[in-house]
């Protein structure tokens, strides 16, 4: 017992935001199993929906592969892994931190602990990492089964599906400044999540959006993700340039947006 209480303070600020990630892994364990039929079913779900249902409506018209260059589930899959990714995340980033801040004011215990407010900041998004991966990697493997990854390097969707999801980081942001539930989250999904999602060229080409339209695509990591995805899992379909403007925009939204978190959540703990 006085070896386990001289060695944790240590271990605490050494592994504490890896402390942090499995108290949540540990705490997603009542809700494992419907966790796992969502994560096995939705995909299989949504890629026959897209796959089968609407690709045959919209092969018809072979406008969409001379478009394209493939067909309509090789161009949708990459999409939707990369949105499922996403939404895991912003699930996270919006109910489990102001869970931590508000709810059940889990951040304040741990911080009182050997535990600083980074630490805390970076278990809660390395747990959204691993929720990402796990998802993301079901999706992929559905992807594979119905014929959706043409390329050897399709496998590469999965880390860019992870860095588009930490590249919403900024919402957990602005969940860390909320101090007052009045269902805000409501307005982010509607306002914000939502349109990235519709105007992202997800399930059509950008391109095909009126040009008014379209710059919510080019601000939108959605849409950075699914072409930077689509590079590797059919293409290339986009001069180099363009895919490496892909990852520095992700990675800049990812970095600002956990920045924020920290100094918001390093201010509020520290009150």
């Amino acid at each position: 017992m006085t070896i386990q209480q001289h060695v944790s303070p240590a271990r605490s600020r050494r592994w504490g935001a890896w402390y942090v990630a499995e108290h949540k892994l540990r705490a997603v364990r009542a809700y494992f199993w419907t966790m796992l039929v969502t994560v096995l079913g939705t995909p299989f779900l949504y890629l026959f929906a897209f796959g089968v249902g609407l690709a045959a409506l919209v092969t018809r018209n072979d406008g969409f592969e001379q478009l394209t260059g493939v067909g309509y589930l090789q161009f949708v899959a990459p999409a939707l892994v990369i949105n499922a990714a996403v939404l895991v995340a912003v699930e996270e980033y919006m109910f489990g931190i102001l869970q931590g801040f508000m709810w059940n004011k889990h951040f304040e215990a741990m911080n009182a602990a050997p535990l600083d407010a980074r630490q805390i900041i970076d278990g809660m998004f390395l747990y959204v990492g691993i929720r990402a991966v796990a998802t993301a990697g079901v999706y992929f493997g559905a992807v594979a089964i119905f014929g959706g990854a043409l390329s050897p390097w399709a496998v590469l969707v999965v880390p860019i599906a992870v860095l588009t999801a930490y590249a919403f980081a900024g919402i957990a942001a602005y969940s860390s400044s909320i101090t007052e539930d009045r269902s805000q989250f409501n307005m982010v999904l509607r306002l914000v999540v939502m349109p990235l999602t519709l105007f992202s060229g997800t399930v059509f080409p950008l391109s095909q959006l009126p040009i008014f339209l379209q710059w919510i695509g080019w601000i939108s990591p959605i849409w950075h993700g699914a072409e930077l995805a689509r590079q590797f899992s059919y293409g290339p379909t986009e001069p180099l340039w363009l895919s490496l403007l892909h990852v520095v925009v992700l990675l800049a939204f990812a970095l600002v947006g956990w920045l924020l978190t920290v100094r918001i959540a390093t201010g509020r703990l520290d009150r």
